[in-house]
């Protein structure tokens, strides 16, 4: 599924930091349907206690260590809505980013993208 894809999307591994700054600053849970904002470790604890995760910072762990109740911390998360990155896309839109161009596999040269969004 990935390779019908990878002309139009980037991607790559995110690190610790990555992955906890985009939480702290762009995170929302899925409440009844509704986008809320991660504002404090009730409403997490409240959706998500009976998986043993009761703070951000577990949530940020269960994220990156793919842990045992993964699936239910990715599905109460709302999806992150990232801006353009700061200097814009390179015009090369279509090529492989091996090749020079914008999408494709970025292993750990993600991160610099998100910093820059």
């Amino acid at each position: 599924m990935l390779r019908l894809i990878e002309p139009f999307v980037t991607y790559g591994e995110p690190n610790l930091k990555s992955v906890r700054d985009l939480i702290y600053k762009r995170g929302h849970g899925k409440v009844n349907g509704q986008r809320v904002p991660l504002t404090s470790n009730s409403i997490i604890e409240k959706n998500l206690g009976q998986y043993n995760i009761l703070s951000v910072e577990d949530l940020v762990h269960e994220i990156v260590t793919i842990g045992p109740n993964f699936k239910e911390a990715a599905n109460f998360l709302w999806p992150f809505k990232l801006s353009n990155p700061n200097g814009g896309w390179r015009r090369r839109k279509f090529k492989n980013y091996v090749e020079g161009g914008d999408t494709g596999n970025r292993e750990n040269d993600i991160n610099n993208l998100i910093h820059k969004m």
